[in-house]
């Protein structure tokens, strides 16, 4: 489940478990990758199950493998939400939801209906894409079932037996991905060739140049795209930075710090709240998670929480505040014996049979592990499960933990791309203190990559994602400003 689809219901997390399953969650030139014109866009009607109002969708084929310019191509599908104030647009506005693997028809209207502020879509086009792989575009998919790979955050491994033990369970994932229908596109599903795809996206809407607003995995994919077409790259907006590598074997390992940096707000949530009865103290709270888990761990609860289970969910629900007051209810049930009360799923809307049921996960797995090269060793995942389990003890034996990377099919077909200070002063990053998804360090490091090409911008709040989800008035005014004057501090701002 992707952002876009989550946020329809008022903002939830992203893939995040639900009880029991933990259904969480060489280079080429711009001359060289736009060799061939693109064809014209025909706007029309967007999916049934892209049903918000004022968007309109196109589709645009791409080359498969962009060596290959005239070789076989797929299909990406994107959206608009075009501005109605002719004299004040001044471009497009291209976006990313996260992910990878989110899709994006529907992500333009989710920011409208989130409040981007009317002036901002007064100055753009603002549009959305199903990046290469992912829903309405050519999908890929690994033939997987929920109960087969419920998540791609990688989960607690107790001991170095556990690390084998998944070391088996995803390297069955890796195979099936491997012997997929759509196997044939695998080692293509890249954030490089996403980038690709933007720039064939911006010819095809006849701009010489866009400005880009990415959350998430969607700061990677804009930086590198600024990176490979920085004369192409006009604002660049960026909120809760993965950092300049991506989500390579270092970003998971992250996790760990994340979870760390962000718990303190649910220990002071729940000690102020005594009637979950967690502990008085946010001391006492986080004594209180190491309790259950080691409960958990020697006896599932009744409704099936493991110890791992319980780890991940509370991670995940460190997302956003509006998740703790049902995490205290979870870790109440936990303690009490109770049943785990279950969320109210709302309603998914239409679905379209077209996309494989997998194909969020599926495609996810298509990006980090074809952009980067894994350790492939066993034994190193087993090493940095134990040191992580020191240096980050509540989550850092998950976040090191093996996953299908390692055993991935196919090898990177190009070198990631360096994300660095050559080219335009551009790009500002948002950034909260305490993000457990996307932390602090790595915008730090993506910060230092661009070098005097960025400026950011820190909030003193903790959770995933800034501008527009969080009641932070300097980070809400610093963007807005950017987006359409240009405006950005002199110097990195702490609001």
């Amino acid at each position: 489940m992707s952002i876009v689809e989550q946020l329809r219901g008022a903002l939830v997390r992203e893939p995040v478990l639900t009880v029991l399953v933990a259904a969480v969650v060489a280079s080429l030139t711009p001359t060289a990758a736009s060799a061939t014109p693109p064809e014209q866009l025909n706007w029309g009607p967007c999916p049934v199950d892209v049903t918000e109002p004022g968007l309109e969708c196109a589709a645009l084929d791409v080359p498969l493998d962009y060596r290959d310019p005239g070789g076989r191509t797929i299909s990406v599908a994107i959206s608009r939400l075009a501005s109605a104030n002719p004299e004040k647009r001044r471009g497009v506005l291209l976006t990313n939801s996260g992910g990878p693997g989110g899709t994006g028809l529907s992500f333009p209207a989710v920011l409208r209906d989130l409040g981007l502020p009317q002036e901002v879509l007064d100055s753009y086009d603002v549009i959305g894409m199903d990046p290469r792989g992912v829903g309405h575009s050519t999908p890929v998919t690994c033939d997987l079932t929920l109960l087969e790979h419920p998540t791609n955050i990688p989960v607690h491994a107790p001991d170095a037996a556990g690390v084998e033990e998944e070391a088996e369970r995803v390297r069955a994932v890796a195979e099936k991905c491997g012997a997929s229908a759509t196997a044939p596109l695998l080692p293509h599903i890249t954030t490089a060739n996403t980038a690709r795809d933007m720039d064939r996206v911006r010819e095809a809407l006849g701009e010489s140049a866009v400005s880009y607003f990415g959350i998430s995995y969607g700061t990677y994919l804009g930086s590198v795209y600024t990176a490979m077409f920085p004369e192409r790259s006009d604002r660049f907006l960026f909120d809760s930075a993965t950092g300049p590598n991506g989500w390579d074997h270092e970003f998971a390992r992250s996790f760990g710090q994340g979870f760390e940096d962000r718990f303190p707000d649910f220990a002071a949530f729940a000690a102020a709240h005594p009637e979950y009865g967690l502990g008085e103290t946010p001391e006492r709270v986080r004594a209180k998670y190491f309790e259950l888990a080691a409960r958990l761990d020697a006896t599932p609860s009744p409704d099936g929480y493991t110890g791992p289970a319980f780890r991940f969910a509370t991670f995940a629900a460190l997302y956003f505040d509006r998740e703790l007051p049902r995490l205290a209810e979870t870790w109440q049930a936990l303690d009490t014996g109770n049943p785990v009360p279950l969320p109210d799923p709302g309603d998914p809307g239409p679905v379209d049979p077209s996309i494989p049921a997998d194909n969020y996960l599926a495609s996810q797995l298509h990006v980090i592990c074809n952009d980067s090269a894994w350790p492939e060793d066993v034994r190193t995942y087993q090493r940095n499960v134990e040191l992580d389990r020191l240096r980050h003890p509540m989550f850092g034996a998950a976040g090191a933990n093996i996953t299908p990377c390692a055993f991935w099919p196919s090898e990177p077909l190009e070198p990631q791309v360096e994300i660095t200070d050559e080219g335009p002063s551009n790009v500002l990053v948002l950034q909260n203190l305490r993000d457990p998804a996307t932390p602090l360090t790595g915008a730090r490091d993506l910060r230092e990559a661009f070098g005097d090409r960025a400026r950011m911008v820190t909030a003193d709040q903790g959770g995933h994602l800034a501008y527009l989800f969080l009641a932070d008035q300097c980070v809400h005014d610093v963007a807005t400003g950017f987006l359409v004057d240009g405006e950005r501090p002199q110097r990195d701002l702490a609001c």
